[in-house]
């Protein structure tokens, strides 16, 4: 901030605290321990950055210095209730978050004057505005005091934002780099430079590490007038209030062209690229040498006991997320870098009160996050800081969201779940930049449109449809493939007779308007909860002796399909598990031929699969060398039986249920099938209670990674199956794994527990 100079002592007169009645009696009874302005004396600590003091309300202070603290040798104070009144509010003020208590000014002109004369935002952003060369403070006014802000612009230098210490890295390839040191050990340095760029370093790699002892930004100087108007805007900033309008820039790498030709070594989707396909060019870790594979790094995710993420990793950074929270990580060593919080919302219902998150989308400077209650943020991908949130739907009404959203072109894209709870699915298309919502495709139409006539019954009101998993996108064809989920009521069909348009299938969009370019239901009126929310995996290759636009899918009702991607014609569909008895075969319209007897009864049918399916969200892969499509697959049966119960709020609405058939707790298999035949070309057995949920990641090295039944992270030959390699985490499996190149080695990235783990060879 360059400006003329005003002291410090002028600034605490343009507070609002020094003018508190509660002054005077703080300082005859206690500055003499606790120091004039509470900051810490001889005798006793500092209050104003103290923790405790900061979460305490006024009547808490008061107790405590009613009572005393005997243990700390604070004594007692018998006040007036009016002096003890004026001491709380005067301590309170030296506690509290400026925003509680913000500095008189015209806080309007404090912003013209932070954007333009005192070129504050030259260095600093909020809200997505300025620049990148000192800390983001969209949220200052919640994590300072007032007088903490008056010792920043005064003395800068006095009290450094951990993170934001210049440092200059002079590396032994003669290299200098400028920046802020954001973490660091005796092992590695993070480095931000005054761009925005991270750099990363093993301590082996610098030379010479000089610190600067000051702040980048000089004191304030300016007249009393427009320091006053400066500290009533500064000390108002908070993340709560609404971005501008205009604050819709998006900057940097990478652009949507590079998430539609990701660099070798970045993986900048859920999936790594976008047609759903987990198989990586990497090829460092190979057959010969993946024996040495060994876990490199863990980073623990607190309070996270069910990890669904995949990492995403863009220029060395990592993505990583558990409900309502998202972590950048130095990829190389899992080093944090900023960490992004919100608590996790009440009363939901459904997948999302587990909370379920599994990852982030990425586009320029921003990065994608939903949360537990169903809204689409936008961080700062730089420094995590919040640049807009929508609402996608009230959860109120039963909605939640668990996946990660998906970029294209300049949108981001998102469907949400509670789909077993009666809220009705969708796809929402939102501008990347701003958050404005383009479109919405409703998976269940309304009385009386298009699709409704499939709905005999009352059960369209709360016929569900969530549209929970991430879709995937073929820039050529401009078209975007997203999958649905069950109808409900889940097991009873008897007020939704018909086909339930369009509960469990896969439809095609246009992505710029969202309407449907067709659609292919692979369970029509499903009445098992196979919802069809596994990737929708796009496939170029040769298919009945010419060169095809593909969609295959392992569907949880037991079939694997593939389809031609243009126009939805179906071109394969064959079971991929042996236990499949609620049809004999899919017929030449498309439709399955539905065996007698695989409807639930009030007694209980058996029917195979089970309801968790054949397969589920878990990722899968295919191998353009192998001509092999890989997929973790369950043989299982269960017990389906109906009911009468009806839509309740706040509960699931099932109308039945499933169970497990006594001594068959089923049987997981890693399995390969030809995409020309739907022909296992070979499985590998799982040893375990078959209760997983890992998908794959196929390598051009002709490796197949997983999570095994066992506990252990696994590789096998793409070709043959062949076991290679094995690491017990002894974790129970719901999460995806990844790889991808971070200081030129390969790493393989998964999920395990609440810990992300790296690893890498040696």
């Amino acid at each position: 901030m360059r400006l003329a100079t005003v002291s410090f002592a002028t600034l605490l007169c343009l507070s609002a605290q020094t003018t508190d009645p509660g002054r005077k009696q703080f300082e005859g009874l206690c500055a003499g321990c606790h120091g004039a302005e509470g900051a810490g004396g001889e005798h006793a600590s500092n209050i104003v950055s103290s923790r405790g003091a900061r979460r305490r309300s006024q009547q808490e202070l008061g107790e405590i210095i009613r009572k005393g603290v005997s243990a700390a040798g604070m004594p007692a104070f018998d006040l007036g209730e009016r002096e003890m009144d004026q001491l709380v509010r005067y301590v309170r003020s030296l506690v509290a978050p400026a925003i509680e208590n913000p500095a008189a000014g015209d806080a309007a002109a404090g912003e013209a004057f932070f954007a333009g004369k005192g070129q504050c935002a030259s260095c600093h952003k909020v809200q997505g505005r300025g620049g990148l060369a000192g800390p983001d403070l969209s949220d200052l006014a919640e994590q300072r005091t007032q007088a903490e802000i008056l010792e920043s612009v005064q003395t800068p230098s006095a009290r450094i934002t951990p993170g934001y210490q210049v440092v200059t890295a002079r590396l032994r390839d003669g290299r200098r780099v400028r920046g802020f040191a954001r973490n660091e050990s005796n092992y590695d340095l993070q480095l931000q430079d005054l761009e925005g760029r991270f750099h990363f370093f093993r301590r082996d790699q610098i030379a010479e590490l000089a610190r600067e002892e000051k702040s980048l930004m000089p004191a304030l100087s300016a007249s009393v007038i427009e320091a006053q108007n400066l500290m009533a805007h500064l000390t108002r900033l908070s993340a709560s209030a609404s971005p501008p309008p205009g604050t819709g820039k998006l900057e940097a790498y990478p652009t949507f062209s590079d998430i539609v030709r990701p660099k070798k070594g970045e993986w900048l989707t859920y999936h790594g690229q976008l047609g759903g396909n987990r198989h990586s060019p990497l090829d460092q870790i190979h057959a010969g040498n993946v024996a040495g594979l060994a876990p490199r790094w863990l980073f623990p995710i607190p309070n996270s006991q069910r990890l669904e993420v995949t990492p995403v990793v863009v220029e060395g950074v990592m993505y990583v997320t558990t409900a309502n929270e998202a972590y950048a990580l130095d990829a190389a060593t899992g080093r944090p870098i900023w960490h992004y919080a919100r608590p996790r919302t009440r009363g939901l219902v459904g997948d999302a009160a587990g909370g379920i998150n599994r990852g982030v989308a990425v586009l320029g400077d921003r990065v994608f996050l939903i949360t537990d209650h169903a809204h689409l943020i936008a961080l700062d991908r730089v420094n995590g800081k919040l640049l807009w949130d929508v609402e996608m739907a009230d959860y109120r009404q039963h909605y939640g969201a668990t996946s990660a959203p998906l970029v294209v072109k300049d949108l981001v894209i998102s469907g949400v779940s509670g789909g077993d709870e009666g809220a009705r699915g969708f796809v929402d298309a939102y501008k990347a930049s701003t958050g404005e919502r383009v479109w919405r495709f409703w998976a269940i139409p309304a009385p009386g449109e298009p699709g409704s006539e499939t709905w005999i019954g009352r059960a369209l009101e709360h016929g569900c449809g969530a549209t929970w998993l991430t879709g995937t996108y073929d820039p050529a064809a401009d078209l975007l493939y997203w999958t649905t989920g069950n109808p409900c009521p889940d097991y009873n069909g008897d007020e939704r007779k018909g086909d339930n348009l369009y509960s469990s299938a896969v439809l095609a969009l246009k992505p710029d308007t969202g309407k449907l370019a067709w659609y292919y239901q692979y369970t029509p009126h499903d009445l098992h909860d196979w919802d069809a929310q596994q990737t929708a995996m796009l496939i170029d290759a040769p298919f009945g002796g010419r060169p095809r636009k593909l969609l295959a899918q392992a569907n949880r009702n037991g079939f694997f399909y593939v389809l031609d991607r243009i126009t939805g014609e179906l071109l394969l569909a064959k079971p991929f598990v042996q236990k499949l008895t609620w049809a004999t075969g899919i017929g030449k319209d498309g439709r399955p031929i539905v065996a007698p007897g695989s409807e639930p009864t009030v007694e209980g049918a058996k029917v195979c699969p089970s309801v968790a399916g054949a397969s589920n969200w878990m990722s899968t892969a295919y191998n353009p060398s192998t001509g092999l499509f890989y997929v973790m697959a369950t043989e299982n049966c269960e017990i389906y039986t109906k009911s009468s119960a009806w839509w309740e709020p706040g509960k699931s609405f099932y109308g039945g249920a499933a169970r497990n058939l006594p001594g068959d707790p089923g049987k997981k298999y890693l399995r390969a099938i030809d995409i020309q035949t739907g022909k296992i070309a070979w499985e590998y057995p799982q040893i375990g209670p078959a209760n997983t949920w890992g998908g794959v990641l196929s390598t051009a090295s002709g490796l197949v990674f997983f999570g095994d039944d066992s506990g252990a992270f696994a590789a096998v030959d793409a070709k043959t199956g062949k076991p290679l390699w094995s690491f017990h985490t002894n974790q129970l499996w719901k999460a995806s794994p990844m790889t991808y190149l971070a200081g030129g080695k390969q790493y393989v990235g998964v999920a395990a527990g609440s810990n992300v783990i790296a690893f890498g060879l040696p």
